[in-house]
C-alpha cells in the first residue's frame, strides 16, 4: 500500500536526527527506513524521489540524505511549465507580481533597518549609474537586486518562494522591457530615467515608515512603464 506523502513525511520526521546548528534532519539509511516504515525499498525510493523533486529532500554524497527547507526550484518549474502549456499567461504573472510587490513594500516600510534602507538606496544609485553609461545589463541586475532585497527585508519564506517563481518566469521579459524603454523614454535634466529614479521614491517611503506611501510609490513604478506604452509583461 502506498503511504500518502503527507503521512510519510510525518513518519520520516519521527525517525530523522536533527543536524547541529542546521534546519536539516538526517534520515537513516534506506534499509533501516524501509524496515521501520514497513515499506519495500522500491516504494520508499519512489516516495523519496517525489520529495526530492519538490525540493524537501537533499542527498549529499558520502554524508547521507536530509530533509530540509525547500528550494525554489519546484515553484520555478511549476510556473515555467504552466506558462509553456498556456495554463498561466504573462499578463497573469505580471498582475500577480504587481500585487505581491505592493504588499511586500508596504510590509518593508514597517520593519526596514537603517542599514537595509542604505543598501536599497545604493542599489538605485547603481541602477542609475549603469543606465547613464548605457550598461543596460548592469542596470537590469541592479533592478533585480533591489526587488530581491525588498523580499529579504520582509523575510517571509512563502512570499520569497512566490516572488522567485514569478521573477524567474518574467526575468527575460523584464530585461527586454528595459531595453525597449531606452529607445522611447525621455531623460531628465540630469540624464536620468524616471523608470529608474522612481525607485528613490520607494526608498524614501520605506525610510519614512509609511506603508501607504510605499505602496503608492511601487504602483507608480509599474505605471511608469505603462505610460511609455510598454506593458509590464507580454
Amino acid at each position: 500500500m502506498v503511504v500518502p506523502l503527507e503521512e510519510l513525511v510525518s513518519r520520516l520526521l519521527a525517525l530523522a536526527e536533527p543536524e547541529p546548528d542546521s534546519t536539516a534532519r538526517r534520515l537513516p539509511p534506506e534499509r533501516v527506513l524501509g524496515d521501520a516504515l514497513g515499506m519495500s525499498r522500491g516504494a520508499l525510493r519512489e516516495q523519496l524521489a517525489v520529495l526530492e523533486r519538490l525540493g524537501f529532500l537533499h542527498r549529499t554524497q558520502g554524508r547521507g540524505t536530509y530533509i530540509d527547507r525547500p528550494s525554489d526550484d519546484f515553484v520555478r518549474s511549476y510556473f515555467t511549465i504552466a506558462r509553456e502549456l498556456g495554463y498561466l499567461t504573462d499578463g497573469q504573472f505580471a498582475e500577480s507580481r504587481v500585487l505581491l510587490e505592493e504588499a511586500v513594500v508596504a510590509a518593508a516600510a514597517t520593519r526596514a533597518s537603517t542599514e537595509e534602507i542604505a543598501a536599497l538606496r545604493a542599489d538605485v544609485d547603481a541602477m542609475i549609474a549603469a543606465s547613464k553609461r548605457d550598461d543596460q545589463d548592469a542596470a537590469f541586475e541592479a533592478d533585480v537586486t533591489f526587488h530581491r532585497r525588498l523580499q529579504a527585508m520582509v523575510d517571509n519564506p512563502i512570499l520569497h518562494l512566490i516572488h522567485d517563481g514569478l521573477s524567474h518566469v518574467l526575468r527575460e521579459t523584464i530585461r527586454v522591457r528595459r531595453l525597449e524603454a531606452v529607445a522611447v523614454e525621455p531623460v531628465d535634466e540630469n540624464g536620468e530615467r524616471p523608470t529608474d529614479t522612481v525607485h528613490y521614491s520607494i526608498v524614501d517611503a520605506i525610510e519614512a515608515g509609511d506603508p501607504d506611501r510605499a505602496r503608492a510609490a511601487m504602483r507608480q513604478h509599474f505605471e511608469n512603464w505603462l505610460s511609455l506604452g510598454i506593458p509590464v509583461a507580454r
